[in-house]
């Protein structure tokens, strides 16, 4: 049960006849792992603290610039040359004071992101880089942990969720790459601050979704592209790769595991 406080601080959402009072309750004491905080991360974070989720832990080693502020939200003038995962937890504790927020101001080696991820109910994958992506996507199919992808740049962004249920694909089935010699980045391609915005705040609420009510109301396994400049979305379906080695991988332990 919700204390008075937290009920009247969360009635807007426990009013919800598909999350009430005990879908609160599965928000509080549900567990997130963000991973980047970025502009993905900035706008992810904010609302799922809002909404009460009971424990964030987010991820990143770098430091606050001053051309981080056009899109990173969460931060402030006096936080610039801080470590961004610091800064946005003391951020994320003013909003919310009843939740527990912890800062991991390192790049995370693969037993510790293993550690990290079997702790979380879910994982956001908030990152900038591709090698990052294929690390947090290999471990979360692993221990079949439900993972909230999102990456935007320009005009542009995507959005995935990825179950890791028997014979879905995984981010490797997408992109069967760990580097790209020419990847984008925010510094040469540039990017539009809201466009950020709107694929971080998807996956804040593809998150909510889930640890509210048990389920996604997204569909999974699906490609979402967004055009900020049209504001239009379309959505592909993601099939799996028969020659994944990660998917066969993981179904292999599952089979000897059965």
């Amino acid at each position: 049960m919700l204390s008075d406080r937290l009920f009247l601080r969360y009635q807007r959402q426990v009013c919800l006849s598909d999350v009430s009072e005990q879908g609160q309750v599965s928000l509080v004491n549900s567990h997130v792992l963000v991973i980047g905080c970025g502009g993905l991360g900035c706008a992810a974070t904010l609302y799922l603290a809002a909404a009460g989720v009971g424990h964030l832990v987010v991820v990143d080693d770098d430091l606050v610039e001053e051309s981080n502020l056009q899109r990173q939200v969460a931060y402030r003038q006096t936080d610039l040359q801080h470590n961004k995962a610091k800064a946005l937890m003391q951020q994320l504790k003013q909003l919310n004071d009843s939740i527990n927020v912890r800062a991991v101001e390192r790049r995370l080696a693969d037993e510790q992101l293993g550690l990290e991820i079997m702790l979380a109910d879910v994982v956001l994958d908030c990152s900038d880089n591709l090698l990052t992506r294929q690390q947090v996507n290999r471990i979360c199919s692993q221990q079949k942990t439900p993972l909230i992808s999102a990456a935007a740049i320009g005009w542009q962004g995507q959005f995935t969720v990825f179950d890791y249920l028997p014979e879905s694909p995984c981010y490797r089935c997408l992109i069967p790459f760990d580097e790209i010699t020419q990847e984008g980045k925010c510094s040469d391609m540039g990017i539009i601050g809201p466009v950020v915005g709107v694929l971080g705040n998807y996956q804040a609420l593809a998150a909510i979704q889930k640890l509210a009510t048990g389920k996604f109301f997204v569909e999974p396994n699906q490609l979402h592209l967004f055009n900020g400049q049209t504001m239009q979305w379309q959505a592909i379906k993601i099939m799996r790769d028969p020659e994944c080695k990660l998917c066969n991988v993981s179904q292999a332990t599952t089979e000897v595991a059965s």
